[in-house]
C-alpha cells in the first residue's frame, strides 16, 4: 500500500480575529501540555523494556502529535491575514458573513463565511474556499444560488446577509 497523497489545493490564507486568536491560544495551550508529556515521557522510559512498554508508547505518540500539531501552527499562524473590516458593500456576500438561506423545501439555515483554519460545522461555520461559498460568493438578498453537492445541485435563495462589527 502506498503512502502517497496528491498535493492538496492551498486554502486562502484568510482568517476572522476571532479564529486567529483560538490558533494562537491553542498554541500556547499545546506548549503548556508538551512540558507535562516530557517528563511523564522520560518516567516511562526509565522503566525497562520500551518494546513492551504501553506507557512509553502511549507518551510518544501523545508527543508526536503534540509536535506535528504545533509545527502546523507555527508554519501557518504568520501566513494568515486577519480580516479586521467589515465590506464596504454589505449587501452583498463576502468574508466574514452571516448567511441565511432557505433551501427547495422551505428550511432556513443560517452560515457563516470564516477562513479554512476555522470552519465548524456544528456552529455553521464554512470556509471560503468551499463550494457553497463559491456559490454564494457577491449573491445578494433574494438572489439565488446553485450548489454542486454530492447529492446533487441544491437550489439555494439568499435570505439575509449581516456582518459583525470587527468581524
Amino acid at each position: 500500500m502506498s503512502r502517497y497523497r496528491p498535493l492538496q489545493a492551498k486554502s486562502s490564507p484568510y482568517i476572522t480575529p476571532a479564529g486567529y486568536t483560538m490558533l494562537d491560544d491553542e498554541l500556547k495551550a499545546l506548549w503548556k501540555r508538551r512540558q507535562h508529556i516530557v517528563p511523564a515521557l522520560s518516567t516511562a522510559a526509565a522503566e525497562g523494556d520500551r518494546s513492551e512498554n504501553a506507557e512509553y508508547i502511549y507518551r510518544k505518540k501523545e508527543l508526536r502529535e503534540i509536535d506535528c500539531r504545533i509545527r502546523y501552527l507555527q508554519k501557518r499562524l504568520p501566513d494568515l491575514t486577519v480580516v479586521h473590516d467589515t465590506p464596504k458593500d454589505q449587501g452583498h456576500i463576502y468574508f466574514g458573513a452571516w448567511v441565511a438561506l432557505e433551501d427547495e423545501s422551505g428550511t432556513e439555515v443560517t452560515y457563516r463565511i470564516v477562513g479554512a483554519d476555522e470552519t465548524d460545522a456544528r456552529q455553521g461555520f464554512i470556509s471560503i474556499d468551499s463550494p457553497m461559498t463559491r456559490a454564494l460568493f457577491k449573491k445578494a438578498v433574494d438572489d439565488e444560488a446553485r450548489v454542486q453537492t454530492p447529492d446533487g445541485e441544491r437550489r439555494l435563495l439568499v435570505r439575509n446577509i449581516r456582518y459583525t462589527a470587527g468581524q
